[in-house]
């Protein structure tokens, strides 16, 4: 069973930041051809995952790095300040793959992960909603669904999937290889669109038990404290690091602009009206980085001792992605109305414009999830708890 104990915090954080640092430019290189493609070009996906950037969800006793959460946000930051969608990819399949590799059974897990430091290990790429259906046989269960925005997938090995159990309506997470279900290779979208978040299906598909797990679970099979989040607040720490890359890289490019046009005839970016703004946006950026910080070494003090998020802390984390998220696109706001024909044509504005529109979109950032946030904070529900994205 996983240790209930101290968390673990990571001494491979630098190394992995360094290499993800060095692939800056060719991602920037490449990432008109993953648009084109669909998705992330074989060897960049490879030399991505060649930094450590997915195993570091991995357990520890299972040979990953087991990052803390504040070391995770810090790894998704970088990859996406470099590029939104190879940034989302990763964290896609570093949450999916970490989650099944601490929840599955001990069988399952050895024979998805015998290996974890020399690359020998199972990628699971998948979607945690609307469930399908599982009927229960021996064994197992006989699984039959849809699912859509299955980021990440055209790298993926394995499939994470949400089910519900007939008869008892519990439900279950389930892993099982990407060649037992249908890819609809429907993604077709502004934005994003490196990311091949298609939708799949299957029918009738075996699926054993021990390879399916509760999807409220908060207790791992393999590795420590970390994994006591639970897999919504695991896929906060992905989404919440994405966003701030994506923040930081927009008023990088906008200020690149500014430089170049400064002292031309009529250089909107001369104006005080411009200098305001930017450092308007700057002041938001950095005040949303500092309060998911705070948020965070809280909730990794309470892991650390033992304990499992409150159900404030559990709020917090859900209020601080969703304001974070809200603060990036009215810093892409800004970036859109200063940054002028940069934002328009191709390039990197344009792009991370782009993927901050659909990624924005999430409906872990929803209005309804924010409703709920204010519900308990606020304290019309004073007794409720969270399941998954609803207050209950």
């Amino acid at each position: 069973m996983g240790d209930r104990g101290r968390l673990h915090v990571s001494g491979e954080l630098a190394g992995v930041l360094e290499k993800i640092e060095a692939l800056g430019g060719l991602l920037d290189e490449r990432a008109d051809t993953a648009e084109e493609l669909g998705r992330l070009p074989e060897d960049t996906a490879r030399v991505l995952l060649d930094t450590g950037i997915v195993r570091a969800e991995i357990p520890l006793s299972l040979g990953g790095y087991e990052f803390a959460p504040r070391q995770l946000i810090e790894t998704v930051e970088r990859t996406s300040y470099h590029d939104a969608a190879a940034g989302w990819t990763m964290f896609a399949l570093q949450l999916m793959t970490g989650t099944t590799a601490a929840y599955l059974s001990a069988d399952a897990s050895a024979e998805l992960f015998p290996d974890v430091p020399n690359g020998k290990y199972a990628l699971l790429s998948g979607h945690g909603t609307r469930p399908g259906r599982a009927v229960p046989v021996q064994g197992g269960y006989r699984v039959s669904g849809q699912w859509q925005f299955a980021s990440g997938m055209a790298h993926a090995t394995h499939i994470h999937s949400a089910i519900q159990v007939e008869g008892t309506g519990e439900l279950r997470v389930l892993a099982m290889p990407k060649s037992q279900v249908t890819l609809d290779g429907n993604w077709d979208v502004l934005g994003l669109r490196a990311t091949h978040s298609v939708d799949y299906h299957c029918t009738d598909v075996h699926v054993p038990h021990e390879y399916t797990y509760v999807a409220t679970t908060d207790t791992p099979v393999n590795g420590g404290a970390i994994y006591r989040l639970g897999l919504v607040n695991m896929s906060a720490i992905g989404h919440t690091g994405w966003a701030l890359g994506v923040g930081r890289r927009l008023l990088a490019e906008l200020k690149r602009v500014a430089a170049a046009r400064t002292g031309s005839r009529g250089a909107a970016v001369d104006t005080s009206q411009f200098h305001a703004e930017y450092a308007t946006a700057e002041a938001r950026l950095r005040a949303a980085r500092a309060w998911v910080n705070d948020v965070w070494q809280d909730v990794e003090r309470s892991l650390d001792q033992g304990r499992l998020p409150s159900t404030e802390q559990d709020t917090l984390i859900r209020l601080a992605l969703n304001h974070t998220t809200s603060t990036v696109y009215e810093v892409g706001r800004t970036v859109h109305r200063w940054a002028g024909s940069a934002a328009i044509r191709r390039g990197p504005i344009d792009r991370f414009l782009r993927d901050l529109g659909t990624g924005a979109q999430h409906i872990t950032s929803s209005p309804v999830v924010l409703q709920n946030c204010g519900k308990w904070l606020s304290g019309a529900q004073p007794d409720a708890r969270w399941s998954f994205l609803d207050l209950t």
